[in-house]
């Protein structure tokens, strides 16, 4: 399971070499499509990407929790988190990806 994990420059390469823009370009248009999602789930909004999986705002009430070091209940205030939820077809690559040698789910 320890595999690479992907980041922004990833990502903006990834543009680079398909697109064919500068990579001036494909890193701010992955800069632009993280800060739109951001900005949505910051909102309240949830996002789904077809294919993908939707990033989804839950609210969470309050609740004590414990501190671990002092045995002391605590109260832990009402928040919101984002959650992800996969796609069935995201669901399915991920299990596919398991019966490929190395994991690997597609050529790069």
């Amino acid at each position: 399971m320890g595999g690479k994990t992907t980041t922004r420059a990833d990502l903006a390469e990834a543009v680079y070499r398909r697109l064919g823009l500068s990579r001036t370009e494909s890193a701010a248009m992955v800069e632009m499509v993280l800060e739109e999602i951001c900005s949505s789930i910051a909102s309240g909004n949830s996002v789904k990407l077809s294919s993908f999986g939707s990033f989804i705002v839950r609210e969470k009430g309050e609740r004590i929790g414990r501190n671990p070091k002092t045995g002391l209940e605590v109260p832990i205030p009402p928040r919101r988190v984002t959650v992800f939820k996969p796609s069935n077809v995201m669901k399915q690559r991920i299990n596919d990806s398991l019966s490929k040698p190395n994991g690997a789910a597609h050529d790069d």
